[in-house]
């Protein structure tokens, strides 16, 4: 791959967020990448509401913004704002291509959808990872357990201290 590629990818990977368990990214956002004005795609998004319904996009609560401008200095703008920025799904996004109508829309659309499709596959794997740890967990501390239980029939066969005193072998004047 070109690294202006690479670097594009990196770019969209920082701009998508977990909100609302969901993975998404903010129309600022987008508006930089597709190479329009916040208004304008704002302006499109309104025009064609009926194709962006609740699980393509949403608007974020006061709560939510005050805490993406307090954990993201590049979103320090959006502080003053009198809107509530939006924010879009990865099905949102493809519908967002269609809205624009341009070719770099289309062409900036699918490298935002690859790049949540890679996500997708990255948490997979790390969720199976997690599974599979908590197995090896269950397994030694059942191993634990069974440890500790030969450890008591050993030392149940023992001789005790007081039995090996008692018992001496030898001349005793």
């Amino acid at each position: 791959m070109p690294k202006k590629e690479i670097a594009g990818q990196v770019e969209i990977e920082d701009r998508i967020f977990l909100m609302r368990g969901r993975r998404v990214m903010l129309d600022a956002d987008l508006a930089v990448l597709y190479g329009v004005k916040t208004k304008y795609l704002n302006q499109q998004v309104n025009r064609n509401s009926g194709r962006f319904p609740g699980a393509f996009m949403f608007r974020l609560t006061l709560r939510e913004r005050d805490e993406l401008v307090a954990n993201c200095n590049r979103l320090s703008g959006l502080k003053h704002s009198s809107t509530m920025p939006r924010a879009f799904t990865e099905h949102g996004v493809a519908m967002l291509a269609s809205v624009l109508r341009s070719a770099i829309a289309v062409k900036i659309s699918v490298s935002i959808i690859e790049t949540f499709i890679r996500l997708k596959e990255m948490f997979s794997a790390h969720k199976e990872l997690a599974e599979k740890l908590r197995a090896l967990e269950q397994r030694i501390a059942s191993h634990d357990a069974e440890i500790g239980t030969l450890f008591d029939a050993i030392r149940s066969l023992m001789p005790k201290e007081d039995d090996a005193t008692s018992h001496q072998i030898g001349f005793r004047p």
